[in-house]
């Protein structure tokens, strides 16, 4: 199978994603069900659209549920090879590991947590008509003083890696995705812990490599936390981020088979339903996501928040930016707020209150 890009993908997808427990407890971070499918699935339907056909995956955290899932590819029009990380080995040496995989003289690399509407056939364009040895893909942000910013000079080359300052001198920052030639990846020291942005890229830049900017104002969000991950799946689901894996239509909420709702329930916001959820009478569920198996009860109001499978929500429970753990039950008459987080299989009685602490 040939890329019409002529070049390979390799995702990175070793995170434990301890940011998003309790729900990683069960499944890899990028295997967590979004917008009705593993995040993972929206990533690689950009990957197929641009015309890339083969993927490496750099796995190490519950390496074997990606093989499980995806196969060899096959079934999304990819060809898929699986490299395992035995011990971490930061993002540098991550791409150094999947070295013996690259079969093209250049590869697309991407954070497997970043969802990203980057126009990706202009991006390797830019790095091929610039002849760059690296090539990065820098998003305009509004509040860059968050990140570290990346400067660029007027011919578009990186001039240098500025760690968070209040007054950063560019809006741009490095939104986790690479185009990296062959002889860069060969270059990384193999075998050990290797920071891309703290070593990797300094060193190019000392050394005179041509290190490349491709700056872009497109849709795009770190979906690490549970904030932003539940933000990111109503994106999905009301089309604001691009993806061909949803499996449905673009709208206000997605329902998946067996999902049930009552006629006097209200589900919007980009909410999506699992199998075989039940939402009840006179409930609302706005900007959620339901796992599979998950039950809202009559009259409660669930927003912006994560239900693990199986999860249960008592009659007239308020739930605001909260996750709920696997199997997790919260009984009637309970307020959870401001990113409470219950852990699987505990169940809270009816009428507890609580806020940001864990359960």
């Amino acid at each position: 199978m040939t890329s019409t890009l002529g070049v390979d993908a390799v995702v990175l997808v070793g995170g434990k994603g301890t940011r998003l427990r309790p729900l990683t407890l069960s499944a890899p971070k990028p295997m967590l069900p979004t917008a009705g499918v593993p995040f993972l699935s929206h990533l690689l339907s950009r990957i197929r659209a641009a015309g890339i056909t083969h993927v490496v995956l750099g796995t190490s955290y519950r390496a074997e549920v990606f093989e499980e899932y995806f196969g060899d590819g096959a079934a999304l029009g990819l060809e898929i090879e699986y490299v395992v990380e035995r011990e971490p080995l930061d993002t540098g040496g991550a791409i150094r590991n999947v070295l013996g995989h690259l079969r093209a003289e250049h590869a697309v690399i991407f954070n497997g947590d970043i969802l990203s509407g980057a126009d990706l056939p202009a991006l390797v364009a830019t790095h091929r008509d610039a002849g760059a040895d690296v090539t990065l893909h820098l998003q305009r942000v509004a509040d860059p003083g968050r990140f570290g910013s990346v400067p660029t000079d007027a011919d578009g080359r990186v001039t240098a890696f500025l760690e968070k300052t209040p007054n950063p001198p560019t809006d741009q920052i490095n939104a986790g995705c690479y185009v990296f030639r062959r002889s860069v990846v060969e270059s990384i020291p193999a075998g050990r812990r290797v920071s891309v942005e703290r070593e990797t890229f300094p060193m190019l830049l000392e050394s005179g490599a041509h290190v490349h900017g491709f700056v872009d104002s497109s849709y795009w969000l770190d979906v690490g936390t549970p904030d932003t991950f539940v933000r990111g799946s109503a994106d999905l689901v009301r089309g604001l981020a691009p993806t061909s894996a949803l499996p449905g239509p673009v709208g206000e909420s997605l329902l998946l088979e067996g999902a049930s709702v009552s006629a006097e329930a209200i589900v919007d916001g980009g909410a999506t339903l699992g199998r075989d959820t039940v939402v009840g009478a006179g409930a609302r569920v706005s900007g959620a996501v339901l796992f599979d198996g998950a039950t809202v009860g009559a009259g409660a109001d669930v927003r912006d928040s994560v239900l693990g499978a199986g999860a249960s929500v008592g009659e007239g429970t308020v739930l605001r930016g909260v996750v709920l753990g696997d199997r997790a039950s919260v009984g009637a008459g309970c307020e959870l707020l401001d990113g409470a987080r219950v852990w699987p299989e505990v169940t809270l009685p009816e009428g507890a209150l609580r806020f940001s602490s864990d359960a």
